[in-house]
């Protein structure tokens, strides 16, 4: 069952989260070709956004909320995602005991694939999920970046190795003993946005955004339609145009 549940990924686990909440390791991931055109994109969370809004579609989180580490970062992935909740016992209690902490940050990166972004559940709690240690294995792993709904410490290190983070808060205080990861792979909370494993992450200076996997082709090309709009109407402003031809571009009410 083992062989069967993590194929090729079983040798990479250090067993830091009982295999049986590896909820799968075979994500629908957007098509390759979809994230490269993404990437050639600029300016994108606002528009793709507003795209999410036009769909019904609750997908975006402002960057005042879940910070940049970095500044003019531009990530593009599929998320892998990680839970945690409260440990039930007092941190005083567990170090007392040598207990096992249970931070699975490392085990969600041996399932993932190249280009994932990790994104992390922590409820918005400040204690740290993220290190040095942790930004070193998510590199060597050559993911995207992550995005954690909670706290990271080791900034120094995280930018000394211009990996892209985004975090809710910093803080030196650990997550070892204070939290337990409960899933790896499943559907997770990154502030009030859903995010299932598989969606595609978009995250800039200006916020994140997550289009479920199966919208993310027409998500793509309804971006490129509004980016083609707007560069029309930039060079009609620049241009000097006249009222009656920015009404032919677009209403006045939907810029």
């Amino acid at each position: 069952m083992r062989n069967e549940r993590l194929g090729k990924y079983k040798d990479q686990l250090l067993g830091l989260i009982p295999e049986k909440r590896i909820v799968t390791v075979n994500i629908p991931r957007p098509p390759r070709w979809i994230i490269e055109e993404f990437k050639k994109l600029k300016g994108l969370t606002p528009t793709v956004s507003d795209i999410l809004d036009s769909m019904g579609i609750n997908g975006a989180i402002s960057a005042s909320v879940i910070k940049p580490l970095q500044q003019e970062k531009m990530i593009v992935g599929p998320a892998i995602t990680l839970r945690y909740i409260l440990e039930r016992n007092t941190i005083t209690s567990l170090f007392v005991e040598k207990a096992k902490a249970k931070l699975a940050d490392r085990d969600l990166y041996a399932v993932s694939e190249s280009g994932d972004v990790a994104v992390f559940d922590v409820g918005g709690r400040i204690i740290s999920t993220q290190g040095g240690l942790s930004t070193l294995m998510a590199k060597r792993a050559n993911l995207a970046g992550n995005i954690v709904d909670g706290g990271v410490r080791d900034v120094e290190d995280i930018r000394e190795l211009d990996y892209p983070v985004w975090a809710r808060g910093v803080t030196p205080i650990t997550g070892k003993y204070r939290l337990e990861a409960i899933e790896i792979n499943g559907p997770i909370m990154c502030c009030d946005v859903q995010v299932y494993p598989g969606d595609l992450v978009i995250a800039d200076d200006t916020g994140i955004v997550f289009i479920p996997s199966d919208k993310s082709e027409e998500v793509l090309a309804k971006t490129k339609a509004a980016i083609e709009r707007e560069n029309k109407i930039i060079e009609a402003i620049n241009k000097g145009a006249k009222i009656g031809e920015f009404r032919e571009i677009f209403p006045a009410d939907k810029w």
